[in-house]
């Protein structure tokens, strides 16, 4: 059987993922098991410069990954046109504070210098797909609801806005509101059923239904990429005032909701960024796996439908997942994994890093019994081996050392 193994194993390249897939997907997903560790976002960055260059007359030209969907607007800006530095690219286009990683930076630096004279059509593009979200809570819709109104405003007549400006920024109020830390474990802490935020769910289901209507006209009086964004501005809207409504939610199912409103906002930027051309996405195993995700939450345990089963359930082979499997993060705890895991049989490989048909493992491994490794430290979620065909492929990393910091 180990010689069997050995034989689904190969060399860690953009080509040899492409070879296990039966057609070229839109969209191409790499999840990770962890984040902030560099190791990995090296290997993401080396695929993505690999899938660049093996189909550039009509291949991968977006790589989007896993932070603020409004906040990497800057960036993207930034490798299209220079706007700004990368300096503060960093500091103002990534959420979750991954713009400390030196992995990330290179990333952009490596981006802006491959567009740099080349025509907009022939340019790379950035997209995060996440929500504007925090593991401590949620943005106010301010930022997203203001500029969906005033590209609107600005394009068609007053009459048929739903609101002014200025009543859009009294039902609003201060963002402290929306952005209180409190209400993610605390449901009264939360303005998301107010009576001001039920207003607010109104309008922007209007502001987006106006959008809608208005398409021909829109596209006429101003550019696609402006209307996109203006789409992105109503699903952000839209999304985070039903994100902060369920915030408000006091019954069991509460984070049950929460989790699935948030990968069902990322699904519907996946979505998006899908017709508008092939993109390679990068996130959590667990966001964009086919299978349910779960999670261990201080009420208990959740179960909902990643962003990855949604999206695969609209594209079919349009959406391709592989997975990403470590054998050892020594620096936080994660030792040489137990024979009996998928990560034991695949760290008695000789390569340092191989890319794996999983389905032709699953195969190899028969009725061998494998069991789910259990990991001393939360951050990272091992690999079930229940799951194995539900990867097109997996990218095992022997060893991760310590991350760098930019």
């Amino acid at each position: 059987m180990a010689t069997d193994i050995k034989d689904a194993a190969h060399a860690v390249d953009a080509a040899g993922i492409m070879r296990l897939l039966p057609t070229r997907p839109r969209l191409l997903a790499l999840g990770e098991p962890t984040h902030r560790e560099d190791a990995l976002l090296d290997l993401r960055n080396e695929l993505f410069r690999q899938l660049v260059q093996l189909v550039e007359e009509e291949g991968y030209r977006t790589i989007a990954i896993e932070i603020d969907c409004m906040a990497a607007l800057v960036v993207d800006d930034y490798v299209t046109s220079g706007t700004g530095t990368l300096d503060e690219v960093m500091e103002r286009g990534f959420s979750h504070g991954w713009g400390a990683s030196a992995a990330n930076r290179e990333l952009v630096r490596w981006m802006r210098a491959y567009n740099d004279g080349r025509p907009a059509s022939d340019r790379l593009r950035f997209a995060g797909f996440d929500g504007p979200l925090e593991i401590a809570g949620a943005a106010s819709p301010r930022q997203a609801l203001t500029a969906l109104h005033a590209y609107l405003a600005a394009r068609v007549a007053a009459d048929l806005l739903p609101c002014t400006a200025e009543t859009l920024d009294h039902l609003l109020g201060s963002d402290d509101r929306w952005t209180n830390p409190a209400a993610m474990t605390d449901p009264s802490e939360s303005v998301g059923q107010s009576a001001e935020a039920g207003q607010l769910r109104l309008i922007a289901d209007d502001l987006v239904a106006l959008l809608d209507a208005q398409t021909p006209h829109l596209l006429a009086a101003a550019s696609r990429e402006d209307w996109d964004r203006a789409r992105l501005y109503g699903r952000t809207a839209t999304g985070l005032l039903r994100y902060h409504h369920w915030m408000a939610d006091t019954s069991p199912a509460r984070m049950t909701r929460l989790c699935a409103l948030r990968d069902l906002m990322m699904a519907h930027n996946l979505l998006a960024i899908a017709a508008r051309g092939p993109a390679f996405i990068h996130a959590h195993n667990s966001h964009l796996q086919r299978e349910k995700s779960s999670m261990q939450m201080w009420q208990g345990p959740v179960e909902w439908w990643s962003a990855g089963a949604l999206v695969s359930a609209r594209l079919g082979e349009d959406y391709a997942f592989v997975s990403t499997a470590v054998g050892t993060i020594r620096h936080q705890g994660v030792d040489t994994p137990p024979p009996d895991t998928v990560e034991g049989v695949l760290y008695a490989l000789p390569e340092d890093r191989c890319v794996i048909d999983a389905r032709r493992l699953a195969v190899t491994l028969g009725d061998t019994r494998l069991v789910r490794r259990t990991s001393p430290w939360f951050g990272y979620a091992s690999f079930d081996p229940a799951h194995l065909a539900d990867s097109d492929g997996i990218v095992f990393v022997k060893d991760v050392p310590q991350s760098r910091r930019s």
